[in-house]
């Protein structure tokens, strides 16, 4: 099945930046007929057939594919992943691009993937596993720091600590196990010895043991410029990241991301769709952080505009079984992405803010204001409804170029209280110096 015999009808789950890029990149293919999402945003919907179904809803997304006829399912978010959103749709015969549960479970709890990786000898941080508070501030008291403490299970982005005293060690482990503020995704944690060094992010298509490379990229997670303030799901990104050159990439390969996908044939996981792997690059080598098992967001919108292949064709190739890395080909563009936020985001976003935007007309060609936590009123005005309220991406042949597009539109949009980080790809273009 490596072509459709007709155009397809695709579901897009989510609401964010990255499920509206997923839009507009059907909407860009010769492949589709029909785009719908679930549930979508003010954004999304001049592009998609918005209906109201929230993400982690299986049943009801599982019937609204069915009644749909939906050809292919797109599933933007990790929570329906984790909850078997792709495993109720093969029982239906309804293909879908993300993993199976079994698979999900590398992002839905930290502590097994910890072991995965440990048991397999990929590299990555020791790690000490604890479901009390107690033993756990034992432990941490005779650590070096800095130290990191992660809750285990889901946490949007916001579950981890890199504690440079003993006293941030210690709130981050109480308010995690004792004050539960992650809820049941806190109930268990992970203190990990710290690794210095810069990240980057990997984002690999996988079809059982077949894969393609997406280019390197870099998240900024802080919210302040100069990696300041508290921690986000991310403010921003740019792709190609440079500090991820040819070497360094045959050496990921060899020593974590072949291992890995042989790791996921040994146990039975048949993986298919993104791999996220969020690396360290310490002094010694390469080191795993993490496995997301769906599109970064916001590096899934700068991952998109570098495909010179049909994404959709990618996606859909792989959801079937048959993606060929080989007939996947990238351009020699560069994206950039600049996240912008709501008043007192993170800690306690704003609500209700009206948005005005620059004229559809007036955008440079090659950047797309694409809408994460906004909604329609009533009376029609677009206003902020989330933390992360828009994601500016401008794709050019250089770095520098794709920033200044993005940066000039962001300063075109206007909302009380919008805030959005000035140094994206800071650190690229003091190297490309």
């Amino acid at each position: 099945m490596s072509s459709p015999a007709q155009q397809l009808t695709l579901l897009i789950v989510g609401s964010g930046a990255r499920e509206h890029a997923l839009v507009k990149a059907a909407r860009r293919s010769g492949m589709v007929r029909q785009v719908l999402a679930a549930p979508g945003n003010a954004g999304m919907e001049g592009e998609a057939a918005c209906r109201p179904v929230k993400a982690d809803d299986v049943p009801r997304l599982v019937a609204l594919a069915r009644a749909e006829q939906v050809d292919l399912v797109i599933v933007g978010p990790e929570v329906p992943l984790s909850l078997g959103l792709v495993d109720e749709l093969a029982k239906v015969k309804i293909p879908a691009f993300g993993p199976t549960q079994d698979g999900a479970e590398l992002e839905a709890s930290k502590v097994f993937t910890k072991k995965f990786l440990l048991r397999n000898n990929i590299p990555t941080a020791h790690g000490e596993m604890f479901n009390s508070s107690h033993p756990a501030l034992n432990y941490m008291k005779n650590k070096p720091l800095p130290i990191v403490i992660k809750a285990s299970g889901l946490a949007a982005g916001k579950g981890v600590t890199v504690a440079q005293t003993r006293a941030e060690a210690e709130a981050a482990i109480r308010a995690s196990l004792d004050e539960k503020i992650f809820g049941a995704s806190g109930d268990e944690i992970l203190i990990e010895d710290f690794l210095p060094g810069e990240e980057a992010s990997m984002m690999l298509v996988v079809c059982g043991e077949k894969y393609l490379v997406l280019p390197a990229s870099q998240d900024h997670k802080r919210v302040g410029d100069g990696d300041t303030g508290a921690n986000t799901g991310g403010m921003g990104a740019y792709a190609p990241a440079a500090v991820v050159d040819a070497p360094l990439l045959a050496r990921i390969e060899g020593e974590i991301i072949r291992p890995t996908l042989a790791a996921f044939t040994r146990e039975g996981i048949n993986y298919r769709g993104i791999l996220y792997i969020g690396l360290m690059l310490t002094p010694s080598g390469p080191s795993v952080v993490e496995f997301n098992v769906r599109f970064g967001d916001p590096e899934c919108q700068v991952l998109l505009p570098l495909l010179a292949t049909d994404p959709i064709k990618i996606l859909w190739d792989c959801a079937n079984g048959v993606l060929d890395p080989a007939a996947c080909q990238l351009n020699s563009n560069f994206a950039a992405t600049v996240v912008i936020a709501a008043h007192n985001y993170p800690s306690h976003p704003r609500a209700g803010d009206v948005i005005t935007f620059p004229p559809a007309s007036s955008l440079p060609p090659g950047v797309d204001i694409l809408h994460a936590g906004t909604k329609r009123r009533t009376d029609g005005a677009i206003v902020t409804s989330g933390g992360r309220v828009l994601s500016v991406v401008a794709t050019a042949p250089t770095l520098h170029a794709a920033l200044d597009a993005a940066y000039r539109v962001c300063a075109q949009i206007k909302f009380d209280g919008m805030h959005y980080r000035r140094d994206i790809g800071a650190r690229q273009l003091a190297r490309d110096k």
